[in-house]
Order: C-alpha cells, then structure tokens, then sequence
C-alpha cells in the first residue's frame, strides 16, 4: 500500500487540546483508520514541526481527503508528502535505465 510522510504542526487551539487531552493523539490515528488510511509510526519532534507521522493509504484520494478533514477542523496544519520506499525507488531507476538501453539510449 501506497506510504506518505505527514508533517503535522498544531494551531493554538490543537495545542490547547493536547495539553488537556494528551491521548487525543491516539483517538485521531483511530478516525484516521476510520477515513480508509493507517498511521503506522508517529513521532513528536522539535523545530518547525510537531509531528512527522508515516502513513499508509491506498490512493492519494484517499490520503488527500484524510488530510481536508483533519485541516478542516482547525487544529492541526499538515504538509503531506509520497513516501517511495528506496529498494523500490532504486529498482525504478534501474528498470528505467534498462528500458533506455534497449531502446539504443547511451550513457554519455
């Protein structure tokens, strides 16, 4: 299933909640499964981000409509990035590489 990296940074208002309700993290990652995706790891972090959170999803539909629907509710602002695993990304560029060659593309 397709991966992406979430970037998330809370508002005042997400933030406010979190201080009185630190598990609603975990309820959130629950709707999200509810939305047809997955949190699969999630750390907190320091500096222009709160949390970097790697998600699973089986479309970018589907990730793009988790990411309207957590943003809407004004607490959280995400950046969310496709995720390439490198084994798979590495594999790309050779099969890409072999195509050109069989096509009679050379190095230069």
């Amino acid at each position: 299933m397709p991966l992406y990296i979430m970037l998330s940074t809370l508002t005042d208002d997400g933030m406010e909640t979190l201080h009185k309700h630190p598990r609603r993290i975990k309820e959130v990652n629950q709707e999200v499964e509810k939305m047809g995706a997955r949190v699969i790891e999630q750390w907190a972090v320091l500096g222009p981000y709160d949390f970097v959170n790697l998600v699973e999803a089986p479309d970018n539909q589907t990730i793009a409509r988790v990411s309207v629907a957590l943003g809407a509710r004004g607490t959280v602002k995400l950046m969310t990035l496709p995720a390439i695993p490198i084994d798979e990304f590495i594999a790309s560029l050779e099969a890409a590489a072999e195509k050109g060659e069989e096509e009679g593309e050379e190095d230069e």
